[in-house]
């Protein structure tokens, strides 16, 4: 059994929050969310980089205000520096915050790498395989130096799930279905499953469909998924913007507090260690926090 960094053994077995919504508040009050979401039960906040604050700045913020939450990012950007930064300040953040940073990777989309911030997309594979090499190498000369900080990337399609298993130490698929993590527990055997699932609570089939086209409607546009969703036995009809009504009702999770339970239970069975829910609220940057206050007693029971 490979033995998990301390921050992922913490996580398995529980349930966590994927958002971006803390970005809508100011940065001075953007840890309100997270001790939201630690008082309420939930076991981490991950959250991404695009568009909005940096990274490893966003996950101080949010971990200065807590004291048990792990912050994860899901995922930082590899364009967005070298590795070097990326090795040292993982550790000062595992170093300063009692083991609660996990560093989720990703190479992101060609559209905001290329466009955002101006490099070359080559290829996505070879690319995150060299700066994780890079990583490794990266010196340290401060006290956490020596230290280990989990590390896990986006992972989808087979060639980026083997990388995971055999270069970190796990994988966070976003956008999947259980019968996508049962192919990721599969591909990277005993290493840390992560999987995001997107959820609207309660609301009517109009509604829902509503917020489901509303939050598929980037993701439909980017080929990183449409390949992954091709392999899950989704088709070009499927990827009209903001996804049809099929890609919705399977990315998607709609009902009460057990059907997010039951949804919950099937990726668990399917090998996921931990599930990070993205609530889908009316505003989809605004924090759903009766949404998150609702489900949580259902889900640390």
């Amino acid at each position: 059994m490979t033995a998990w960094p301390s921050s992922l053994e913490t996580l398995r077995g529980t349930v966590g929050v994927w958002t971006t919504t803390h970005e809508s508040l100011p940065a001075s009050r953007s840890g309100e969310i997270s001790n939201e979401l630690e008082s309420l039960g939930y076991s981490a906040l991950w959250f991404p980089e695009a568009w909005g604050r940096e990274a490893f700045t966003s996950a101080s913020l949010l971990l200065s205000s807590t004291s048990t939450l792990v912050v994860a990012t899901g995922i930082a950007n590899i364009w967005a520096r070298d590795a070097v930064n990326a090795a040292n300040a993982a550790k000062t953040l595992n170093a300063a915050f009692n083991d609660r940073f996990v560093l989720g990777l990703g190479v992101s989309h060609r559209p905001l790498v290329e466009r955002l911030r101006g490099h070359e997309y080559v290829t996505p594979l070879s690319a995150m395989r060299t700066f994780l090499a890079a990583m490794d190498a990266a010196p340290m000369f401060a006290p956490e130096g020596e230290q280990r900080c989990a590390r896990v990337i986006a992972a989808l399609g087979p060639r980026m799930l083997e990388l995971g298993a055999t270069m970190t130490d796990g994988v966070h698929p976003y956008l999947v279905t259980p019968e996508h993590t049962a192919l990721a527990r599969a591909a990277v055997g005993d290493k840390f499953v992560g999987v995001e699932q997107a959820v609207v609570l309660g609301q009517d089939r109009d509604e829902f469909l509503k917020r489901a086209h509303a939050y598929l409607e980037i993701y439909t546009g980017l080929e990183n998924y449409k390949n992954s969703w091709r392999r899950l036995g989704f088709s070009d009809e499927d990827f009209v913007r903001g996804g049809s009504a099929r890609l919705c009702d399977a990315m998607v999770v709609h009902g009460d507090e057990a059907d997010v339970l039951a949804n919950v239970n099937e990726h668990r069975d399917a090998g996921a260690d931990h599930v990070c829910l993205q609530i889908l609220g009316g505003d989809l940057s605004t924090p759903p926090l009766d949404e998150w206050r609702q489900l949580a007693p259902a889900l640390n029971d």
